[in-house]
Formats: C-alpha cells, structure tokens, sequence
C-alpha cells in the first residue's frame, strides 16, 4: 500500500471546497462582481438577483420557511456572537437568565462570559460521560427568568450529539428563546429547522465543502417580530441584520454546499461511520490502553476521539507529521491544557492529555485510513517504548 502525501482527517476543523461549489463561484470573482447593493444598474441588479437566489436556495437547504429568515454572516462565529449578544438586548425585558451547556464552542462561551460581565446569570449545564445534557437538569434550570436557550447540535471534538429537538421542545414550553450551534451538522447528519425546532441557528460553509469566510444565522419568522440586534452597524445590506458589502461568491457557493449536503448526508454519513468504526476497531484490537471518548450511538459519524494510555498527546501528534489530526478544537489550538471538553466528561486530566480527534470527510478512503491505523499504532508502541526506558 502506498504511502500518502499528508492524510487529511481533520474534516471538523475544515473541509475542502467541493469542486462544484468553487466552479459556480469563479464567474462571481471575475466577471459577475458587481455589488449586490448597487441596485440602480444592470450588474448591480444582476449581482442583487443572484444574492436573492443564494438565500432562497439557503432556505429550502435548510428547512426554513422563508429566504427573509436568512442573514449571510462571515462565518458560524459571528452568527453565535449575533444571536447571544443580539438576542440578550432585544429580551432583556423579560429576564436577564440564560441557559447553556459546559461544553459549547468557544464562540458561545466567550459571549456568555462577556453578558455575565453585564449582569446576566447564565447557568452552564453539565454532561454525562458520554458528552451530551440531561433533559432533567435542563428542565430544572429553566426558571420565569429565563429567556434564551443555546445549545449546539454536535461537538467539534467528540462529535457528541445533543438532544436539541427535546431540549427545545422543553425550552419553549417556557417561553425561552432557543438558540442552536449547528457548524458541525450539515454533510454528515440532517440538518432541518423546522424538524430541530429552533428559533435561531448558526451555520458556517466552510465545514460543509463550501468556502471560508461565510456562514448564516438563521432566525424564525414568527409574530411578534424577534431578531437580534445587529453587531455591524452602516449600510444596512441583509435587511438591516449585517451591514456590509455582500460576499456574493461565498454566499452562492454556500447554497449550494448546502444542498449537496442535504442531498448527500445520509450515503456520506454511512460511509464515513463505516471508515471510523474500522478504525477503532484496529487500534482497539492492536493496542491496549485504548479509549474512544463521547457517545457510541449519538455521534457524528465522521468523528472519533480517541485517548493512549501512556502517551502524550502532543509529542503524538508531533511524531504524525504525515497525519492531519487534531488534539481537539481547532479553535483552541497552543492552549497547553488537556481538552475542556472531555475534562467535563469526566475523563481523567492525564488520558485527556493523551488524546487526539480524527475526523473524517467525504474524500477519505479506506486505503488512507488503513494507512493512518497502522501508523498510530507504531507511534504510540514507539512513545510508550521511550516513556519505559526513561524511567
């Protein structure tokens, strides 16, 4: 078996631009490059239309009702910003609690700490060894004060998947606002608004085979009016909600990442669950000390995380320089501490620093991943060998 040039297995960070997706958008960087806002002459009208067609087809990838319901951001960050912070002012009226979970990207935790900051209680649930909430604990959090829910769909690291249709369900029995992280959805697990039941939902194209620099926060229609408020203020582009030069070409490469995924999630999704099992499978079987951490059932399909007993996490991944992986968010990368993610598991402060996330994408084959096995058992029994000879 050959040996690749770099094994790339690390989908959660970023995944390559579909070649469909980046055809459709070179017109819109050379000769269709008009400003959607510029609506007084033919290009401009013609850039506007295809903007218009962009949100239309984002909307019906997505399940929601309508393209008003779509409001193009640079990327999930700026979305979950938007819609904690937004949402906080518009509801502050009615209370000043919300509600969400210890293991949130760092794009819903950070905003939380900064209204925490200003006044509001925020109260972080726990998870169960396997990652996800308790529905209890949720229904035993919510109080007359609370306002907004926000709880991502999957976990970067573990691929952990939450119960975010019965958590909404529970939250809005109470009137609470609920908010849904769903970056690492979309290509690998159905991704509907309607079927989730969210109010508000975060998006971002480029871990779904679409372009960087673009994403989408979606917000319900629904009487009376509730949108967050805005974070950019100026030209007033996407009705109000983000103002700014539209970044048409991204934004007509999302829709259609968008509908590839939805077309192609559940083949892609099998395939990959298939690639990912036989994976743990062999290291499992050709080393001990072996522990894959978060749910074996309600997982992300392409995702594994995966602790060595007796190894360091980073000289591991410093020893894979032919191996793409991860030891864990891509959002957190230098921070020398073991994952906060799988601390709040419960997994032991050594073994979360011996861990490592592989996680696949639609482009991965069999032959690669083979190869990507083998080489992490000889590394890990050649890091072990040292660590006994040093002692």
């Amino acid at each position: 078996m050959g040996r690749p040039h770099t094994a790339y297995l690390d989908c959660n960070a970023s995944t390559p631009c579909d070649p469909e997706v980046a055809a459709i958008m070179v017109p819109l960087l050379t000769s269709t490059f008009a400003n959607p806002s510029s609506r007084g002459h033919g290009p401009g009208q013609e850039a506007a239309a295809l903007l218009d067609d962009a949100r239309s087809r984002t909307a019906r990838a997505i399940g929601a009702g309508a393209p008003s319901e779509i409001t193009f951001t640079s990327g999930a960050t700026e979305a979950n910003n938007t819609a904690l912070v937004g949402l906080a002012h518009r509801l502050v009226h009615r209370g000043r609690h919300l509600v969400a979970q210890v293991t949130e990207h760092p794009s819903v935790l950070e905003p939380l700490r900064r209204l925490q900051g200003q006044g509001w209680e925020i109260t972080l649930l726990g998870v169960a060894a396997d990652g996800r909430i308790r529905l209890q604990e949720l229904q035993d959090a919510l109080t007359p004060r609370t306002v907004l829910l926000t709880l991502m769909l999957a976990n970067n690291e573990t691929g952990a998947l939450q119960p975010v249709r019965e958590a909404a369900e529970l939250a809005r029995a109470h009137g609470v606002v609920v908010h849904c992280d769903a970056a690492q959805g979309p290509g690998k697990v159905a991704v509907d608004v309607a079927e989730l039941g969210v109010d508000h939902l975060s998006l971002s194209a480029h871990k779904a085979y679409g372009p960087k620099g673009i994403g989408v926060l979606y917000s319900r229609r629904q009487r009376p009016p509730l949108r967050p408020e805005p974070l950019l203020l100026g030209g007033g582009q996407e009705g109000g909600q983000r103002s700014g030069t539209p970044n048409l070409p991204a934004a007509v490469g999302m829709a259609r990442a968008l509908e590839l995924a939805r077309e192609r999630w559940w083949e892609d999704g099998r395939l990959m669950a298939r690639l990912r099992d036989r994976l743990e499978e062999h290291l499992q079987e050709h080393l001990d000390g072996v522990t894959v951490n978060g749910p074996r059932d309600h997982r992300l399909p392409n995702t594994s995380n995966i602790s060595f007993a007796g190894v360091d996490g980073n000289a591991l991944l410093a020893s894979l320089r032919d191996l793409a992986v991860s030891s864990g968010s891509a959002c957190a990368t230098g921070s020398p501490e073991p994952s906060s993610v799988l601390r709040a598991m419960g997994v032991a402060p050594a073994l979360a620093a011996a861990s490592i996330r592989v996680s696949l994408g639609r482009t991965t084959t069999s032959d690669e991943l083979e190869w990507a096995a083998e080489r992490m058992v000889a590394e890990v029994r050649r890091l072990r060998a040292m660590g006994k000879r040093g002692r």
